[in-house]
């Protein structure tokens, strides 16, 4: 399964639940990865809050663009492309 069809699974598992839903557990999930030192929590949780809050707020989702836009600058840049 290629990343793309990942986040096309994630997203429509994702839009099943109620806005209101979405929008609480992508809040706890960018909260609980501000404290990403601790055991079981992670830093990883920041950007996965991020993108269910991308679904339902579109400040958010101009905001995951632009850093997946520079995440994948920086990276074609760096493989030399």
């Amino acid at each position: 399964m290629t990343f793309r069809q990942k986040i096309k699974t994630f997203r429509e598992k994702v839009k099943r639940l109620p806005k209101l839903v979405r929008i609480s557990v992508g809040i706890l999930l960018v909260l609980f990865g501000l404290v990403g030192f601790l055991p079981v929590l992670g830093f990883w949780m920041v950007p996965v809050g991020l993108a269910v809050l991308a679904i339902d707020i579109p400040a958010v989702k101009k905001l995951v663009h632009r850093m997946m836009s520079a995440f994948n600058r920086w990276r074609r840049k760096r493989r030399g492309k």
